[in-house]
């Protein structure tokens, strides 16, 4: 048993000397937000990092999808899957749309182009992927659709900072994608998220909508919302951008060290990411053949001091009123939750090591 508990999502903290530097700046500034001297500096850097004309800063990530949700104009019906955070649903419903749900892919665990076609119907006004575990969708299936039917395909990529699909950087992909800068994320900005797009229009869109719909000192050209990032946000964006690639191998040799144990294990198997991955979350998969269920396994870790947790169970349309909702909305599922059925999350990041980590399989092995 560990002496404190090993959670998931422990955040990833760079050069704690430079952030109070940028912090005595900001004090010094007399700026603590609206459009600060740090986010404009960290949207540049994003910019630059992911190869996309503009990146929008936010307060964090969901409200960045109800920003694109609303300056998109979506209305009716969303198609997105139901293996994901609820954040990404509860955007759309807040603006009273339904989430019709798509079960995902049995390799990828992400959104089957293939099924997303079945759903469309007159009043759907979008499609939305989910870059799950930070690995990249089927982005080409899902474009395809989405030309075809003449929808927007917009992406929630919470977890895939720094990710790639074909060698090219995740965030420049669909009509925009939105990504989370929460504490338990590879990348974070204490709270916050960035939307990224190559679309002027929408671009300008999504910054009037952050910030109230101001287009100048006291004239208001739409309605928006409180939206922005925080200069002290903006300068830990800044600083962990960094040392991205020190948490970067951290990851890589974490999964690797936790795979080494965990393919010796019977009923256990670890899932497997592209070499362009960010490598943040140790998903494991409990079958038949091992000697507990999943959850007698997580009760097992957690008792352990291990909060290992069910990253997604249940799957959306089994959470809260969508649960209610007409089964129309979300038939043939049965991937979403057989996956979710069986699936752990393990600690990873900067607070994991290699003794910890042989500690943790040990409690799962024997």
């Amino acid at each position: 048993m560990f002496n404190k508990p090993i959670h998931v999502g422990c955040p990833n903290i760079g050069n704690k000397k430079l952030f109070f530097q940028y912090m005595e700046d900001i004090f010094n500034r007399k700026w603590l937000t609206n459009d600060g001297y740090y986010l404009k500096k960290l949207e540049t850097e994003i910019s630059n990092f992911i190869g996309v004309k503009h990146s929008i800063a936010v307060c964090n990530a969901t409200v960045g999808l109800e920003i694109v949700i609303r300056s998109l104009n979506l209305k009716g019906e969303v198609i997105l899957p139901s293996f994901t955070f609820i954040a990404t649903a509860h955007a759309l419903s807040w603006f009273n749309i339904k989430p019709v749900f798509c079960d995902i892919s049995k390799n990828s665990y992400n959104i089957n182009p293939s099924l997303v076609e079945e759903l469309i119907t007159s009043k759907t006004s979008a499609i939305m992927g989910v870059h799950v575990y930070g690995r990249p969708c089927d982005i080409d299936g899902l474009n395809e659709v989405s030309i075809k039917y003449n929808l927007p395909l917009v992406f929630d990529a919470a977890h895939a900072f720094g990710c790639k699909f074909k060698n090219q950087m995740i965030g420049s992909f669909g009509k925009c994608e939105v990504f989370s800068f929460h504490a338990t994320k590879y990348f974070n900005s204490f709270e916050g998220g960035v939307i990224t797009t190559n679309d002027d229009e929408l671009a300008n869109k999504l910054r009037l909508a952050r910030n109230f719909g101001f287009i100048g000192m006291d004239s208001v050209d739409s309605v928006g919302i409180n939206g922005k990032m925080s200069e002290p946000s903006a300068a830990m964006g800044l600083v962990n951008l960094k040392s991205l690639p020190d948490f970067l191998k951290i990851n890589k040799n974490n999964y690797y060290s936790y795979k080494k144990y965990i393919d010796q294990i019977d009923g256990i198997d670890i899932i497997d990411y592209p070499d362009d991955s960010n490598w943040q979350y140790i998903v494991v998969i409990v079958n038949d053949k091992f000697y507990l269920s999943r959850d007698e396994l997580l009760e097992k870790l957690r008792k352990n001091n291990v909060l290992a947790r069910r990253y997604f169970w249940p799957g959306c349309h089994k959470i809260g009123s969508y649960n209610s909702m007409k089964k129309s909305y979300f038939k043939n599922l049965d991937v979403t939750e057989d996956i979710g059925s069986r699936i752990i999350v393990l600690p990873n990041g900067q607070s994991i090591n290699k003794d910890i980590i042989k500690r943790i399989s040990k409690i799962i092995s024997k």
